[in-house]
C-alpha cells in the first residue's frame, strides 16, 4: 500500500513538469515557424522592391518617340552629281539630315528665313536620322525624288520629356528642352505626328553614344555564341569527370584532392576565371580579345565545378538496388552506368546545367577582363568576331552621364531577367517531365 501510494505520488508529480515540457517545445516550434515566415516575407519584400524599382524605371524603355514626317528624297540633296550609277559610295555621304530638317520645318511651319527658330531644331530629331534615311534609299535607290512618310526617331531629350520623365515645370534654363521645343511638342502630339511606339530597335541595335539609337541586339547575339559554347563544351566534360569520379574511380588520396579542389573551384570569385583566361587564352594561346569564344572557354570553366558537383549528386541519388539489378541480370558495369543510372540521373544533370548556364549569363567580371567591354556596333557574324554581353552591355550603360541611359539600362536588365526565369522554368520543366517518366 505504501509503495502504491509512492508511486501514484510521483507520477502525478511528474506529470506538471512533462506539460510544461512539451508548451516550452511547442513553444520553440511556434517561434521558429514564425522567424522562418519572418525570414521568408524579408526576402520577399526586398524582391519585391527591387522588382518594382528595375519595372519602374525600365519598362519606358520598351517604348520610343517618333516624329511621322513626309520625307523629301530631293535629288540637287543626296545625288547632286548623279554618280549613284557609276559610284556605289555616291549615296553615302548625303546630307540625309538635312532632308529631316526640312521636312520637320514643313511639318511646323516654320519661317525658313528665321534662323532664331531654325537653331531651335536643333537637338529635336535624333542624329540616326543620318543612318535610318541612309539605310532607305540604299535599300531602294529609286526613293530619290520622291516623298515618302517617314518615322524619324525623337532625340533622347525630347523623347523624355514627351514620357514626362522631365519636370518642364522647372526654369527652362535648368533642363535641357527649351520651352520652344515643348511647344512644338504639344503641336505635333495634337496633329498625330508624335506618338510613341514599341522600340524594336532596343532588340535589334548595337551600342551607340545616343541614347534613343542603342540596344541590346549585339549584346544578344555575344550572349548566345557564349552560352551554346558553355553547353557544348561543359556539359559532355563534366557529365564524364562525374561519371568517372562517381561511379568508376577508386577511393584515394588522389580522388579525394580532385574532389576538394572542384569544391573549392566552385567558390572561386569569378573574377579569378577572367584572370585565368587573360593569361592562358589571349596571352599565351593568342586568341582575339572581346571575342565571344574566348567568353565562352572562360565561362565553360567557371561553369564546370558547378556541374560537376551537380551531376555526381544526381548520381549518387539513384538507388544502389539499381545498379545491383543490372550487374546481376549480366550487364557490364559501363551498361549499368549509361542504360540504367544516367537516364535516372538525368533530371538532376540538365537541373544543375541549366542552373549552371544561368549563373554564367549573368557574369560580368570575367568578361571585362577579357575585353568585351568593346564598343561593338556591329553584328558579329562567328564566336570569333568582336561582341559584347547582356551584362556586359548593362555594366556600360550604367556608367554613362546621360540619363537616357539610364532608362535603357533598366530595359536591358528586365530583358536579361526574362532569359533567367526562362532558363529556370526550362530546368523545372524538363526535370519534371523526365521524373513522370519513371
Amino acid at each position: 500500500m505504501t509503495d502504491f501510494t509512492m508511486g501514484t505520488a510521483v507520477g502525478a508529480s511528474a506529470a506538471p513538469r512533462r506539460d510544461i515540457g512539451l508548451k516550452r517545445r511547442y513553444a520553440a516550434e511556434k517561434r521558429f515557424r514564425i522567424m522562418g515566415l519572418l525570414a521568408i516575407s524579408v526576402g520577399l519584400v526586398f524582391l519585391a522592391v527591387m522588382l518594382v524599382s528595375i519595372v519602374s524605371k525600365g519598362y519606358t524603355a520598351f517604348w520610343q518617340t517618333t516624329v511621322t514626317l513626309q520625307v523629301d528624297f530631293n535629288e540637287a540633296i543626296i545625288d547632286p552629281n548623279n554618280k549613284r550609277a557609276t559610284d556605289q559610295n555616291a549615296l553615302m555621304a548625303a546630307n540625309y539630315p538635312k532632308l529631316a530638317e526640312d521636312a520637320l520645318i514643313a511639318k511646323l511651319g516654320i519661317d525658313r528665313d528665321d534662323k532664331a527658330q531654325v537653331r531651335k531644331l536643333k537637338g529635336f530629331l535624333s542624329d540616326g536620322v543620318r543612318a535610318q534615311l541612309r539605310d532607305i534609299v540604299l535599300a531602294d535607290p529609286a526613293v530619290i525624288g520622291t516623298t515618302r512618310s517617314v518615322d524619324v526617331l525623337a532625340s533622347a531629350n525630347i523623347d523624355s520629356a514627351y514620357k514626362g520623365q522631365i519636370d518642364l515645370g522647372v526654369d527652362e534654363s535648368r533642363r535641357k528642352v527649351s520651352d520652344q521645343q515643348v511647344e512644338w511638342m504639344r503641336q505635333l502630339s495634337a496633329d498625330g505626328a508624335m506618338a510613341e511606339h514599341f522600340n524594336t530597335g532596343l532588340f535589334t541595335y548595337g551600342a551607340s553614344s545616343r541614347p534613343e539609337t542603342s540596344g541590346v541586339g549585339v549584346a544578344i547575339i555575344g550572349s548566345v555564341y557564349m552560352m551554346v559554347i558553355v553547353l557544348l563544351l561543359a556539359l559532355p566534360i563534366g557529365v564524364a569527370a562525374s561519371i568517372y569520379l562517381e561511379e568508376f574511380a577508386k577511393k584515394s588520396r588522389l580522388t579525394d584532392l580532385i574532389e576538394v579542389n572542384i569544391n573549392n573551384l566552385a567558390a572561386v570569385p569569378s573574377i579569378v576565371f577572367g584572370l585565368l583566361g587573360l593569361a592562358v587564352f589571349i596571352n599565351f594561346m593568342g586568341l582575339p580579345r572581346s571575342a565571344a569564344f574566348v567568353g565562352g572557354l572562360v565561362l565553360t570553366l567557371m561553369t564546370l565545378p558547378t556541374i560537376i558537383i551537380a551531376t555526381r549528386a544526381a548520381l549518387a541519388a539513384v538507388p544502389p538496388s539499381i545498379r545491383s539489378a543490372a550487374l546481376g541480370l549480366g550487364a557490364s558495369k559501363m551498361q549499368m552506368v549509361f542504360q540504367h543510372v544516367l537516364p535516372l540521373a538525368t533530371p538532376g544533370i540538365l537541373t544543375g546545367t541549366i542552373i549552371g548556364l544561368a549563373r554564367a549569363l549573368g557574369e560580368t567580371a570575367p568578361l571585362l577582363l577579357i575585353g568585351m567591354v568593346a564598343f561593338v556596333a556591329d553584328y558579329p557574324k562567328t564566336p570569333f568576331d568582336p561582341a559584347t554581353a547582356l551584362p556586359v552591355q548593362i555594366y556600360m550603360w550604367a556608367n554613362e552621364a546621360e540619363r537616357a541611359f539610364v532608362e535603357r539600362m533598366s530595359g536591358a536588365i528586365i530583358i536579361l531577367l526574362i532569359f533567367l526565369m526562362a532558363m529556370n522554368i526550362t530546368a523545372i520543366v524538363l526535370r519534371r517531365r523526365f521524373e513522370r517518366r519513371w
